[in-house]
């Protein structure tokens, strides 16, 4: 009896020998150049002294937390999104405080699966003590490799998630020349203690000021100087009434919420789960591996 072809198993057949009836050369051709593929793409993790190449470090996302459920299904979301532009990388997801899981218990995990490396990546927008003093701090305790990324601000894909969350709530991409003259923006961020963090926030805003045509005003939800209130009153002052708040967080939360409703005129969401934000980590990403390679080579 004739093979059928869905019974066909190509282990079976001699090298050499023709296929048996019935089986399409133009499918043993595409399962043997799978098969080729699969194994040159493994053959590459192989040096020439039969070790296998370790893979890429793992990515950890670190998020602040929050109490805001909805902070959470955020920065879960950006992390599938990160996952589907780089397939294969292990990334996973770290708390400084209020959410789990925490970054401390993330790294445990990494150490115990004999992860070697993890390149920590801060979903934070600038300079402070979590970047300088918390996290490092927590990846020391460990016995996994680590090194932290630069945090995500100041950074032009920043600015262009901040100018598309600005046209969402409502932003004229086009206006007259008064319109532009009685319009600005409130960037309102977190705040901190840390000089540099207001220096990293007043750079996002000039730089969203370039891409708007309009004054960009830094203000904070806390700690720092002007508060969100006062920045709306002293662009009013300018003569500036249709002030739109740009929501600088990463994600909703008490702090969002409370600065999009000191808005005059419109408030735009929170950074969240744009495309750009999930580039944006993994150029940090990729931009702390290169430094690592560089001073290894040095």
């Amino acid at each position: 009896m004739t093979a059928s072809p869905s019974l066909y198993d190509e282990s079976d057949h001699r090298p050499g020998s023709p296929p048996p009836a019935g089986v399409h050369l133009d499918s043993t051709a595409h399962i043997m150049n799978r098969i080729s593929s699969q194994l040159a793409s493994r053959l590459r993790l192989v040096p020439l002294d039969g070790r296998r190449r370790p893979g890429p470090p793992a990515l950890v996302v670190v998020a602040h937390g929050s109490r805001d459920p909805r902070a959470l299904s955020t920065v879960g979301t950006l992390l599938d999104r990160v996952r589907d532009l780089r397939p294969g990388l292990a990334v996973r997801l770290g708390h400084i405080e209020l959410n789990e899981p925490l970054l401390s218990d993330t790294l445990a995990d990494l150490d115990a699966a004999d992860t070697a490396d993890a390149v920590l990546v801060p979903l934070l927008l600038s300079r402070g003590y979590h970047v300088r003093r918390d996290i490092p701090e927590t990846a020391a305790a460990v016995r996994v490799r680590t090194r932290v990324a630069a945090p995500l601000g100041p950074h032009p894909l920043l600015v262009e998630t901040l100018y598309t969350r600005l046209v969402e709530a409502g932003w004229r991409t086009r206006m007259t020349e008064a319109e532009r003259r009685a319009s600005a923006v409130v960037l309102a961020a977190a705040g901190s203690r840390d000089p540099d963090s207001a220096v990293d926030t007043g750079r996002t805003a000039q730089l969203l000021a370039d891409r708007l045509g309009v004054p960009v005003l830094p203000a904070y939800a806390s700690t720092a100087a002007p508060t969100v209130p006062a920045a709306v009153r002293a662009l009013a002052a300018r003569g500036r009434h249709r002030v739109a708040v740009a929501s600088y967080f990463t994600a909703p939360g008490r702090f969002a919420t409370e600065s999009a409703q000191a808005a005059p005129w419109i408030a735009a969401a929170p950074l969240g789960t744009h495309e750009a934000m999930a580039r944006l980590v993994l150029h940090r990403y990729d931009q702390a591996r290169a430094a690592n390679v560089a001073g290894n080579a040095a």
